[in-house]
């Protein structure tokens, strides 16, 4: 069946966000997953995982005009699995298993048949504790927070 463009902007969301997951996942947390759901399988290596450098640019001042910030070490994989999927993923640091495991979890994203077992088995977990960490991190900025306002006095 043929999708329309809306379906398939839609399909494309879904994905960045399901991959934004695993890249922002710790290496032991989706590996326990992965291994939990059982999809650690056969898949082909069509590159990597292999780690290299990337630019990072940041802005500065009141006009915000970009800069060169530095260098992330970035690790990424490309899979290909049995039924034809092909899964890329990138993950900043070094953990090339994490780069391997999150190309295949993309891969078998990719298949509607084990597309909701692997948002409920995988990513589902994973955003649940990304957004508990998150919300974790935000109360503990709002403790620390001072509320600075000005008396005006009626003099003015």
């Amino acid at each position: 069946m043929k999708m329309d463009r809306r379906q398939e902007r839609e399909l494309e969301a879904a994905r960045k966000a399901a991959m934004a997951t695993l890249a922002m996942a710790s290496g032991d947390e989706l590996k326990r997953l992965c291994l939990a759901a059982g999809v650690i399988g056969e898949a082909e290596l069509l590159r990597g995982p292999e780690t290299g450098l990337v630019s990072v640019r940041g802005r500065i001042g009141g006009g915000g005009a970009p800069f060169n910030f530095g260098e992330a070490t970035v690790t990424r994989a490309t899979v290909r699995l049995p039924s034809g999927e092909v899964g890329h993923a990138y993950a900043l640091g070094r953990d090339k298993e994490k780069a391997r495991l999150s190309a295949i979890t993309d891969a078998l994203w990719q298949n509607e048949a084990r597309r909701a077992d692997i948002e409920q088995l995988i990513i589902a977990p994973l955003r649940a504790a990304q957004t508990a960490a998150d919300a974790t991190r935000r109360a503990e900025t709002a403790a620390t927070k001072v509320d600075f306002f000005t008396m005006v006095r009626g003099e003015d």
